[in-house]
């Protein structure tokens, strides 16, 4: 296997040179710089990376944890900060923890005795045991879409909050005062963040999201499926329902169609998340598009800015990035007189 000097042989300069003009640590002119990558390619030369990571004191590595690997809002926190990563240089090691609050410790864990230079993730739920690992290491740690209260943990999520305004704004424009709500696992801060934003808005905007209308899903498509069949049993009266991800949006307009309930003439429905399904299907699902692309791209940023500062672990940086509703064709204003289930 060629070697570092053998390189240097070829291009006709210093081993120090290469190692410059191969790292990037000291610039070198662009005649030599040529040179260097051209032996390189041409001797099938491979740098070893864990003898430049412990020189340069960076792995040039990040890992990404999420709840799970098949939702596509983790698919596309994956895509994105992949994308972002790599275009700084750097590479991602991604895992899911499977919504398991052990497994979660267990993967941070093995990453922070890697030593890679920071940690981007989303937390598994209010049971994480996180913080413990957080207090004991200097690895720059962002949490992404389900964050901590600490303030002293950076964070890069979505306005929950002002998703669920959004929401019932734009039901309350549309002539609706009877709302139901099928919620996502409310051991999850954000859900009740979103559930917060929006009972208020409701609330002042003269409309009623009574107790018995509110159903605690799990993100699932089957427990849509399941709230929506809940609420119309149990004689829930309301004219609108928001689900707050696309997936159980999806299953209560199939519950909804197998029962010969049409949208949005007989009931609206809103979804959360902007999903390709959201879009493809008929009627298209009136939705809140989460910025999942700038998320990432600040996650990352945040990172790569803190990597390798000493003494500089727990900073105030708590970016709360706005959503954007996308109204399609499942809302429309209610029918005349209030919904009741058969």
């Amino acid at each position: 296997m060629p070697s570092l000097k053998d390189v240097a042989r070829l291009a006709g300069v210093s081993t120090s040179t290469a190692s410059r003009a191969i790292n990037g640590t000291i610039p070198v002119s662009e005649e030599t710089r040529m040179r260097v990558e051209k032996a390189v390619r041409d001797m099938g030369y491979k740098p070893n990376l864990v003898a430049r990571s412990l020189r340069i004191k960076s792995t040039r590595l990040i890992g990404l944890v999420v709840p799970e690997m098949q939702h596509e809002t983790f698919i596309s926190f994956i895509r994105f900060t992949e994308e972002a990563a790599e275009a700084k240089g750097y590479n991602l090691i991604i895992g899911s923890t499977n919504s398991d609050p052990d497994r979660e410790e267990r993967f941070i864990e093995n990453l922070i005795r890697r030593n890679i230079d920071g940690i981007i993730f989303s937390r598994v739920s209010d049971k994480s045991h996180v913080l413990k690992i957080l207090d004991r290491t200097k690895i720059p740690i962002v949490i992404i879409d389900r964050t901590l209260e600490r303030e002293d943990i950076p964070s890069v999520v979505m306005d929950n909050y002002e998703s669920g305004r959004l929401v019932a704004e734009h039901l309350l424009s549309l002539g609706h005062r009877a709302f139901a709500c099928i919620t996502g696992p409310l051991d999850i801060a954000i859900n009740r963040d979103r559930l917060a934003g929006f009972r208020d808005t409701v609330l002042a905007g003269g409309g009623t999201l009574e107790d018995k209308c509110i159903y605690e899903g799990n993100f699932k498509f089957e427990s849509g499926k399941k709230g929506i069949a809940y609420l119309l049993d149990t004689g829930a009266r309301f004219t609108a329902l928001w689900a707050q991800n696309d997936y159980m949006a999806v299953g209560v307009l199939n519950l909804l169609s197998e029962r010969g309930i049409k949208v949005p003439d007989e009931l609206s429905v809103a979804g959360l998340d902007n999903i390709q399904q959201s879009w493809m299907m008929r009627p298209s699902l009136t939705t809140v598009a989460q910025p999942f692309r700038d998320m990432c791209t600040h996650a990352v940023d945040i990172i790569i800015n803190r990597a390798g500062r000493e003494n500089d672990n727990k900073e105030k940086i708590r970016l709360k990035l706005k959503p954007q509703l996308i109204v399609r064709e499942t809302t429309a204003r209610p029918p005349e007189g209030s919904f009741t289930a058969e």
